[in-house]
């Protein structure tokens, strides 16, 4: 193989052409099920998975000691003993990262979406609707493209596309959410008494001291009338609350119908339809051929469990494609994300919902644990269903799914986007270093692969791979030359001979992955989040995702302390949270990174934090850097991971030890000095030039606000960004 240098000093490995990609690798294949010879690439089904760790995988050999799991993955199991398990996978810290570096080919600090986006950071920490993402580079072989659920690359706000985001981005369809789940709703549909909180987001059955047996269920039909049926809790099932909320309505506890349709304008007072309420209601948005549609929370279309909504919609997209066009369909699911919520009882065939209580809060942690176990569960039948009735699989007669690979044309990924959320984490792993931070728990992610081209399927790949990989993987799938369609380089690296070659060595030498806070207008952050008393964090974007995730929101809004020893005052920065601490007294906590990345080779890694904390000899904030070297490994069933207190000191290296951490570190620096900031670039083609005024002209006419052409983050699109691109005409930096 060539390796070329290419952009900014990332080493490339030249894409595969398309006869070495599929046709070598279907030839070569001796199973008498083999499709007939086909005259075009394969489709790809690409499956993302929410807050999915390794730890949570029995079958990548973990989370078989857990207390409240592991969780049975049926489906998943059957992909990866017909495929490749790829056991040693980096993702980024956190959601919105892995999914741009999955689509762009590009690192975090390439792309500058660094974190989770929220409705406060600007266009510059979005997916740039200039880069070529994976429809794009796709539709160069003629693949038509759909996204299905979870988005969350940028958008709607800060953004000239608006909801139109993901057609900005590539796809020709998309049916899903923008982002996370909302928070629960805790008056169920606000039929929940004064004083009465369902924690759940459902009326609970009648052992709840607030539950009820059954009740009047009405149901929107249009954004005028509802539906109305009586509803009741059956023995061994959900309670008629949860029923009636995963057919998209709202349980009047206690109540008969007041017909079997109404006017809505009749339930003024009775329920209400208009609150978001986690995994079961969501405003959806849907792109289709240039039109964008904003669904209102009354349409059906809006209500229901999103793992199914987000499967349906893909079966139909699907099922719709001709057989003489390649697709490539992504379905990202929003399960097991915060809040944590029940799934409906019969996604959960192990019986896992059996146990679960009406109690959502992080007081009651063992039963977070068994709904994250449940929610994995039904994301896992719900994507049996969807290779089921995409023809992809079948079921034995027994119920359980027969997946054949060499059955039909079609590679099937499966991925998670970023270790597991800390109260969720297996054991074995670390939940005190785990989502949203560079540690081994909060990076190191299942991935399967499987389809016509794999050979020797079953086996596990123990060489390094990283999220930002299946850029190149895809596009070598679909016989794209990267070279000719992505000529500024990527930071993704060849995957494809795993699948041909069970020999392949290992292709990368080192893994990274990195995190760090979005851009917002005027060097503005996400308010302070305190987690356990004893650690604070600018990851939640907001006082109410603060709350859903067990946290103490200090930032703008917060419940200012009123007793005694309760210091909560709304302040900016972690730092502030330090400083008001010690005004009072009381010890200081933890700050959180705020830029933090890792890199590892086979055996070792280094860990680099920088954090601001409190000084109280300046009364000020003041950065801190730490690194830290462990030795790491993926041992079955307790692999060697960086907790605290077992990094290896300078003192105590040994020769060949510090040699692995200068390499590291060598490596490192190698890496993040081969970006170089380009101001006036705005449509990063690697030069400043007439192009970058017309684009400029236009977006400050038509637009006006944040956009990739605010080179000041000031949040505008204007003059004083059109005298940077001036001042900085030219080549960008190499």
């Amino acid at each position: 193989m060539q390796f070329k240098l290419l952009g900014q000093g990332v080493l490339l490995v030249a894409s595969m052409s398309l006869a070495s990609c599929w046709l070598d690798s279907g030839s070569s294949s001796s199973s008498s099920n083999d499709p007939p010879p086909s005259d075009q690439p394969p489709n790809i089904l690409f499956v993302i998975m929410e807050d999915v760790g390794i730890d949570q995988m029995e079958s990548f050999g973990y989370g078989g000691a857990d207390i409240a799991g592991p969780p049975a993955v049926p489906s998943i199991d059957a992909l990866a003993d017909s495929g490749i398990r790829f056991r040693n996978t980096w993702a980024m810290p956190e959601c919105s990262p892995s999914r741009a570096t999955f689509m762009t080919g590009l690192y975090p600090m390439r792309t500058n979406v660094l974190q989770a986006i929220g409705p406060d950071d600007l266009a510059n920490s979005h997916v740039s609707p200039f880069t070529m993402t994976v429809p794009k580079v796709l539709a160069a072989a003629g693949y038509e493209s759909g996204m299905f659920g979870k988005y969350h690359m940028g958008g709607p706000e800060n953004n000239p596309a608006g909801n139109a985001a993901p057609a900005a981005l590539g796809w020709e369809y998309f049916y899903g959410w923008g982002g996370l789940p909302a928070s629960i709703d805790t008056t169920a549909g606000g039929v929940a008494p004064e004083g009465v909180s369902y924690s759940c987001g459902f009326v609970p059955g009648a052992a709840h001291p607030d539950g009820a047996h059954a009740g009047a269920c009405y149901i929107p039909q249009t954004d005028s009338r509802a539906s109305c049926s009586e509803m009741a809790g059956e023995l061994g099932g959900d309670p008629a609350g949860l029923q009636c909320l995963t057919q998209g309505g709202v349980l009047v506890p206690g109540q008969a119908c007041l017909a079997d349709e109404v006017e809505l304008s009749a339930l003024d007072g009775l329920v209400n339809f208009e609150i978001e309420n986690a995994h079961y209601v969501s405003k959806l948005l849907i792109n289709w051929d240039g039109e964008v549609e904003d669904v209102s929370l009354t349409d059906p279309r809006s209500r229901g469990y999103r793992a199914t909504i987000e499967v349906d919609s893909a079966i139909d997209w699907i099922n719709s494609r001709s057989d003489d066009t390649p697709w490539m369909a992504t379905v990202s699911f929003s399960s097991a994300h915060t809040p944590l919520q029940h799934p409906p009882r019969d996604l959960v065939p192990s019986g896992a919902a059996n146990s679960l209580v009406a109690n959502c809060t992080s007081d009651a942690p063992l039963n977070q644990r068994g709904i994250t176990d449940a929610l994995i569960e039904s994301l896992d039948t719900e994507l049996g269903r969807l290779l089921v009735e995409t023809g992809l699989a079948t079921r034995t007669s027994d119920g359980g799914l027969s997946y054949d690979p060499q059955a039909s044309n079609t590679v099937v990924v499966v991925v998670g986007d970023n270790g597991s959320f800390a109260p969720t984490v297996k054991a074995g792993f670390d939940l005190s270093r785990a989502k949203g931070s560079a540690y081994q728990t909060g990076v190191w992610v299942p991935l399967v692969v499987s389809g016509p081209l794999v050979e020797q399927p079953g086996r596990n790949v123990e060489h390094m791979v990283n999220a930002v990989d299946l850029y190149q993987l895809f596009a070598d799938i679909a016989g794209v030359d990267l070279d000719q369609v992505v000529p500024g380089g990527t930071d993704a690296e060849e995957m494809l001979s795993y699948l041909s070659n069970p020999e392949r060595d290992s292709v990368r030498e080192v893994n990274f992955t990195h995190g760090a806070l979005n851009i917002q207008a005027n060097d503005a952050v996400n308010g302070p989040c305190v987690f356990n008393e004893n650690f604070c964090s600018h990851t939640p974007m907001s006082k109410q995702i603060c709350f859903d995730n067990g946290g103490v929101w200090w930032g703008p809004g917060a419940d200012v302390g009123t007793e005694e020893g309760d210091p909560i005052k709304a302040v900016e920065h972690c730092w502030q949270v330090n400083q008001t601490l010690f005004e009072n007294g009381l010890d200081q906590i933890t700050m959180g990174a705020t830029d933090y990345m890792a890199i590892r080779n086979d055996e070792y890694k280094l860990v680099r934090n920088v954090a601001l904390d409190y000084d109280p000899l300046t009364d000020s904030g003041v950065r801190t850097e730490t690194e830290e070297f462990y030795r790491i490994d993926q041992a079955v069933p307790e692999p060697k991971l960086d907790r605290e207190g077992e990094d290896i000191p300078e003192t105590a290296r040994t020769a060949v030890e510090e040699e692995n951490y200068q390499q590291l570190v060598h490596q490192l620096e190698l890496l993040l000095s081969s970006h170089q900031a380009c101001p006036g670039d705005g449509n990063s083609d690697g030069v400043v030039d007439q192009e970058d005024i017309d684009n400029h002209a236009r977006l400050s006419a038509e637009w006006g606000e944040s956009s990739t052409y605010d080179f000041n983050h000031d949040g505008l699109t204007d003059a004083q960004d059109l005298a940077i691109i001036q001042a900085n005409m030219g080549a960008c930096p190499q």
